[in-house]
């Protein structure tokens, strides 16, 4: 409707003129269990009570702005004391404030909202086993305007106050912690400074299971945060909140140790919640989940690695995103590509999942190179210029190109710097907003690295370079040169500076092919030796990218393809392995290897495959390439000899 689509014009000329100081936000769901279940009644949307209490100060006088709601109907609408008419400030979306005074305002918006059955705003679900009614909230980018009358837009952040009146039999969770229960009132404690999209309100009879993270720090200061994790009474028999619990644990104790700034926001609840419309959302305090990562019979150890990943990504949220947020969504990397690249950080260093990066270099990595090789691709840094284009910029770039070249950051300024410059980044801007500038000093300060060109050459551009050795020997049979040559494709022209490592490898007395030399170097330009490679050994396969710390595109030279043709399964390294059936993947997409040689590496070597998740992502490459690639008079007889292939496994 008019007025639903914020500008980021819009948005940066509201946040010039307001400061917002807090609100109280009253909701009574009751009404929640006296619908109809999953039809809406005759006469309209199944609505709740919505009164918000919002205080805001004006920068100047006389001008005129607007505070967001998205609901059926308006009741009353009140500033500073004077009653405004409903049908005069109200038009379905937008809630006009005309000739503001310079200085203190008080803002009620007395609301009928409605439950949604889309996963957007105030979402209800009634239980098909037992009819119990379910609610939860889930906001990104802007609904929490289906909510509750406010600011919507990520700069404008404030403190919130939650009061929520439900079914006595219930129980209500916010991001603050509970305050009181009288009947069916909850009250809930003031949080820290936060943005509207990232409040959270979930109420029903879920089972709640409780536990408590306790850490001492040098000081000798104690921080403790009460844990809760709940899901829907029918999945209670198939939730394991134990291996929830050990994995948020083992998280906060990673963070804590490597951001020294110790989790803001109190207590910790996790809710794993029906019908949900993405995988989770990190809700300062009451992150929430889609319950399919409650497993309700076996599963493969990826599915356990895959939700542990996303508890930390979630978790990382609560400093990169929820603690500093980014001002405006052009800068949504900020806080999505960095959960996606913490998730996979603290999963290796902290849990059982020590080789998640096998499955981020197999998996996450090729739905970005997917991406970026469509014409729908863009700079990590995207143009968003309102929300409609925020909307559409979840994507692959934004996640696992963005963790990708992270990665690469990591590898280009050091591990140490890294992790310094997001030190002092949390510490100079708790509770505030930035954009790609503030980090970027701060990692300028600590690696001493000009991160100006990086940054143009890397988030500013779109498309992905192909990386190609060349090496030349001498009668000796010795490396006299090797070089790294880099491509780029001709809608996106750009060469990136790559800090990449350069293995050589060859088989063992036992027949394993494994790593006997390895160098690190900064890759810049159309060709760049790599000296420290000078003198070795001819190699029976050359790895451009070893360690998997550039986002590239990974090519062969002859001999390399060659004995990967025959020897893929002997290689030991299961990440070294994993990178060559990507790079394998990517010369199928590319047209440079027939698709049924590459079904032909599957059936010979997927089968001493040691990681289940990169077994998995080649179950689906060999589809791809059976049903999209192949010659289609080919496609039975290679059908059939996956098929037997599988059996044989078996």
């Amino acid at each position: 409707m008019p007025g639903e689509n914020l500008t980021r014009d819009e948005a940066r000329e509201r946040a010039e003129l307001l400061t917002v100081d807090g609100y109280d936000v009253a909701l009574d769901v009751r009404s929640a269990t006296g619908g109809p279940g999953r039809d809406e009644p005759a006469e309209g949307p199944l609505t709740f009570r919505s009164v918000t209490t919002i205080r805001f100060r004006a920068a100047r006088g006389g001008a005129s702005t607007f505070a967001d709601l998205i609901a059926p109907s308006v009741n009353a609408v009140t500033l500073d004391g004077t009653e405004l008419d409903p049908a005069a400030v109200f038009d379905g979306a937008r809630i006009a404030l005309a000739d503001l005074a310079e200085g203190e305002h008080v803002l009620v918006v007395d609301a009928q909202c409605a439950y949604s059955r889309t996963g957007e705003g105030m979402h209800r679900f009634v239980d098909p086993e037992d009819g119990e009614v379910y609610l939860y909230t889930q906001y990104e980018p802007a609904d929490a305007r289906r909510v509750f009358a406010n600011f919507e837009q990520p700069d404008l952040k404030a403190p919130y106050r939650f009061r929520v009146t439900a079914p006595a039999e219930w129980t209500v969770w916010s991001n603050g912690a509970e305050e009181s229960r009288e009947g069916g009132v909850w009250r809930f404690a003031e949080t820290e400074p936060i943005s509207t999209y990232i409040t959270a309100v979930v109420a029903g009879p879920y089972h709640y299971v409780t536990d408590s993270y306790s850490r001492t720090f040098e000081d000798g200061t104690t921080l403790e945060i009460p844990l809760g994790a709940m899901c829907r009474k029918g999945l209670a028999k198939h939730f394991d909140a134990d291996d929830v619990f050990l994995i948020t644990k083992q998280g906060l104790d990673f963070f804590h140790e490597h951001f020294d700034y110790p989790y803001p926001f109190g207590k910790y609840d996790q809710a794993f919640v029906p019908e949900y419309n993405l995988g989770a959302m990190e809700n300062p305090g009451c992150v929430t989940f889609r319950e399919e990562y409650i497993f309700r019979g076996r599963v493969t150890q990826a599915a356990y690695e895959g939700r542990a990943n996303v508890i930390l990504h979630e978790m990382a949220h609560m400093w990169f995103g929820d603690l500093v947020t980014m001002r405006w969504w052009d800068d949504l990397w900020l806080k999505e590509s960095f959960a996606d690249f913490m998730g996979v950080f603290a999963m290796t260093g902290a849990t059982r999942f020590e080789d998640g990066w096998i499955t981020f270099a197999n998996n996450r990595k090729s739905w970005a190179y997917r991406a970026d090789q469509l014409p729908s691709t863009h700079p990590i840094t995207a143009d968003i210029r309102d929300l409609e284009d925020a909307k559409l910029n979840f994507d692959g770039i934004t996640y696992a190109k963005g963790a990708s070249v992270l990665k690469q950051l990591v590898a280009y300024v050091g591990r140490d710097a890294f992790l310094e410059g997001a030190r002092r980044y949390f510490k100079k801007h708790a509770y505030g907003n930035t954009r790609l500038g503030d980090l970027l000093s701060v990692l300028s300060e600590t690696s001493g690295r000009d991160m100006t060109a990086w940054s143009r050459s890397w988030l500013q551009t779109a498309g992905v370079n192909s990386l190609t050795p060349v090496a030349t020997y001498d009668a000796a049979g010795r490396i006299t040169e090797l070089a790294v040559l880099q491509e780029a494709a001709e809608s996106h022209p750009e060469l990136r500076p790559h800090r990449v490592a350069v293995g050589l490898y060859s088989r063992n007395t036992e027949g394993e092919l494994v790593r006997y030399a390895r160098a690190e170097a900064d890759v810049s330009g159309p060709r760049t030796v790599i000296g420290e490679l000078a003198g070795a050994e001819r190699p029976e396969l050359i790895l451009v990218n070893d360690d998997d710390l550039t986002y590239c595109k990974v090519r062969f030279d002859e001999v390399s393809l060659a004995t990967l043709r025959t020897h893929l399964g002997d290689i030991t390294d299961p990440l070294a392995r994993a990178l060559c059936w990507s790079a394998l993947w990517n010369l199928t997409r590319d047209g440079l290897m027939p698709a049924r040689d590459f079904v032909s590496l599957v059936l010979a070597f997927a089968g001493r495959e040691t990681d289940i998740g990169v077994l998995q992502m080649l179950h689906a490459w060999t589809r791809t390439a059976l049903v999209h690639y192949a010659a289609p008079a080919w496609r039975e007889e290679g059908g059939r000899a996956l098929a037997e292939g599988a059996l044989g496994e078996l």
